[in-house]
């Protein structure tokens, strides 16, 4: 009798300590486990990081529960007045905490490089790499890294690799482009996704108001067409590099690089920046369209003209105050 009481007194006290908020040696607690990590381990890493209390009794409770093997890798935070049943509830539904890093339309991999590297909680593996380097370690070898992430807000787990990032994103590239690839136009003067991709590229840099995005690749297709050289400034700024001051001069125009589209016909060797979807859309399902010439009005849309005549009037009205 007295041993059954003892043991109805003990499970009763199990529960009543399950129920009650842990103490935390701080206002919250982190920790990053990964996969693979067993049980046992993880209920003393809680402890480590400063969840106040002795890590068998989290073991025993986790082996108990029968859902000790359902706790998933990722990155945790709890906050005072978790219990030990929350905490483990927490971590069999993967409720993680995320940060974000964000993939601007328009930028080039040296801006998205720079803000991997500034990223919150993101494992750097990244700074001794070259580019070149990384495309390897994503699998790309030999692939131009340009243009190959898609723009878009990525979610990730605290110390999770940058590369495991930048992985997600080259692959939702490629997926959107082979997709819009797919779904083309006739009659496009594209050989392949890749020249989609490049011809994109200089769609999102060219375009200064969403509505005019079509008009603006039925332009650069039309140049295509007719063996016209594209002649676009954005060309011209990304084969200067780093040099470009911020400001476009005629002898810029005049010197020439494999990307610029003054001295060179055709579409530069790679993509000069990330298209969005829009962009991509655009190139492949252009606005039925005879322009050849558009200029900037001033409030970041364009005029779009058909021959060289229309868009000198354009220029005077819009750039000259003529």
């Amino acid at each position: 009798m007295a041993v059954t009481v003892l043991a109805a007194g003990a499970v009763g006290a199990g529960w009543w300590w399950l129920q009650q908020p842990l103490m935390l040696a701080k206002p919250s607690v982190e920790l990053s486990i990964e996969p693979g990590t067993a049980p046992l381990q993880v209920a003393q890493a809680w402890v480590a990081a400063g969840v106040q209390t002795d890590p068998r009794f989290l073991y025993e409770w986790f082996r108990w529960s029968g859902q000790s093997k359902k706790i998933r890798a990722g990155s945790y935070e709890v906050h005072a007045g978790i219990s030990p049943r929350e905490l483990l509830d927490k971590m069999v539904k993967g409720e993680q905490t995320l940060e974000q890093l964000r993939i601007i339309e328009g930028w080039n991999f040296r801006q998205l490089r720079a803000a991997i590297a500034a990223a919150p909680a993101l494992k750097q593996t990244l700074a001794a790499m070259s580019d070149e380097q990384v495309m390897a370690a994503l699998g790309a070898p030999g692939q131009a890294p340009e243009g190959r992430f898609f723009p878009d807000t990525y979610a990730y787990s605290r110390g999770v690799s940058d590369l495991t990032v930048l992985r997600r994103a080259h692959a939702l590239m490629q997926k959107r482009l082979d997709s819009a690839w797919a779904g083309r136009a006739d009659g496009l003067p594209l050989r392949n996704a890749d020249e989609a991709l490049i011809l994109a590229s200089i769609v999102e840099k060219e375009t200064g108001a969403a509505a005019d995005r079509g008009l603006v690749a039925a332009v650069f297709v039309n140049r295509l067409k007719v063996g016209m050289p594209l002649q676009t400034d954005p060309t011209v700024i990304y084969g200067l590099g780093t040099d470009f001051d911020g400001n476009l001069r005629k002898v810029h125009l005049l010197t020439d690089t494999p990307f610029n589209t003054y001295t060179r016909g055709g579409l530069p060797p790679t993509p000069i920046a990330m298209p969005g979807l829009a962009a991509l859309q655009a190139a492949l399902h252009p606005t039925p369209s005879k322009a050849l010439y558009f200029v900037s009005r001033g409030d970041g849309t364009s005029q779009f003209s058909d021959d060289l005549a229309a868009h000198n009037r354009a220029v005077n009205k819009y750039q000259r105050g003529r």
